[in-house]
């Protein structure tokens, strides 16, 4: 990974709509976004992938009435994600999880595997009832996914832009995600830039010295 040219770079503002991702590189991409960690490896989200006109233009339509100028965005792009969030944390998913980690053999015997689930429920209920911000917890998990996905974007030269200028009940609206105990959190276009609109201003950020304290 080129560190240096990622630290230049400015974020797609507009994408090229003639260019898609080749499927191997996506299925690369969404693979990466399947492996990104989650804290206790709760994994609350579920991932919508718009590669179809149509499916881009029903998340464009229903933006919000406040949020068109992103519509752009969003039909010229290649591939556009919804990334979405439980609303809450039933057992029922926490059960869910277990099950899959016992199933592949995340841990040696059953003795470190009971070990675990309990003091990932002691955690839990400690955001629910101690720190009451198990959505807000689960939420940041959400935006840890997007942005290490972000940079395997990157690495596999494709452009990831964020967004977050949108309705959500709209959107959860429009493709029916409440109902699967879930909400909208954050958009994520995929795609290659605009070569005629590159935006290529010099980046602008604090010095070090005020960014960094060493202890």
């Amino acid at each position: 990974m080129n560190l240096d040219k990622l630290m230049n770079k400015h974020l797609t503002r507009y994408f090229d709509p003639s260019k898609t991702i080749p499927e191997e590189t996506l299925q690369q991409l969404l693979g990466f976004l399947r492996s990104t960690p989650s804290s206790t490896n709760v994994q609350p989200n579920h991932f919508y992938v718009l590669a179809t006109p149509e499916g881009k233009e029903r998340l464009a339509a229903n933006l919000g009435e406040r949020f068109q100028d992103n519509s752009e965005k969003i039909l010229n792009a290649s591939h556009t994600v919804i990334l979405t969030t439980r609303a809450d944390l039933p057992d029922s998913h926490l059960d869910a999880v277990f099950s899959k980690e016992r199933a592949d053999g995340r841990f040696a015997d059953p003795a470190t595997h009971e070990l675990w689930e309990f003091m990932t429920r002691d955690f839990l209920n400690l955001r629910k009832y101690g720190y009451k911000d198990v959505n807000h917890w689960m939420e940041k998990q959400t935006y840890l996914a997007m942005g290490l996905t972000m940079m395997a974007a990157a690495e596999l030269g494709v452009e990831a832009m964020p967004l977050e200028g949108f309705d959500p009940t709209s959107v959860d609206k429009a493709f029916k995600i409440r109902e699967t105990g879930h909400t909208t959190t954050v958009l994520m276009a995929l795609g290659y830039p605009d070569p005629t609109k590159v935006y290529n201003r010099p980046t602008s950020r604090f010095e070090t010295d005020q960014l960094f304290t060493f202890v």
